[in-house]
């Protein structure tokens, strides 16, 4: 599993885009974990799925309230990252009103979750392998402060704690 010291591993995120300019056209468009994360600090949160009670109603919704508090202690870019199709997460995203506060990215197969070690199992719900709820505060890819909730918790991941850490 991931630790405080650690870099993210090699990845490719998804991330949907509504409007076509910057290099990025209509639709999921990849995003480089290792390019993206150079030389930024970034407030990364993960949860087992979009449209999910808590996810929905109380973890997006704190980083998107709190992300010019965010900013404001030094972080360039907030990411959401859960295990789901880019389709889905752009969806999300204009329903929570993410738009220029949190990146919402995709990890349609739960690459990015194997490879920091932090996974959820809930085939028993039908929801297959998906992300365990986290945050970490990210410095040129490197994680400096790493919250895992326990099963079921939404204690330590919340915008309020990350924020915390990062005007520390």
């Amino acid at each position: 599993m991931i630790q405080v010291g650690d870099t993210l591993p090699a990845a490719v995120l998804m991330e949907y885009s509504e409007v076509e300019g910057n290099g990025c056209s209509l639709g999921p468009n990849p995003v480089d974990v290792s390019k993206a994360t150079a030389g930024k600090t970034i407030a990364l949160f993960g949860l087992p799925g979009a449209y999910t009670p808590t996810c929905s109603a109380k973890h997006v919704p704190g980083y998107v309230e709190n992300a010019a508090a965010l900013h404001a202690a030094g972080v360039d870019e907030i990411w959401c990252v859960s295990v789901n199709d880019a389709f889905v997460m752009g969806a999300w995203a204009r329903d929570l009103k993410t738009e220029g506060k949190v990146r919402m990215l995709a990890d349609g197969s739960a690459a990015f979750a194997q490879a920091t070690g932090l996974t959820l199992d809930l085939t028993s719900k039908g929801m297959g392998l998906r992300s365990n709820r986290y945050s970490m505060l990210v410095k040129d890819g490197k994680v400096v402060s790493l919250n895992i909730e326990g099963p079921g918790k939404f204690e330590v991941s919340d915008a309020a704690t990350l924020l915390a850490q990062a005007q520390g």
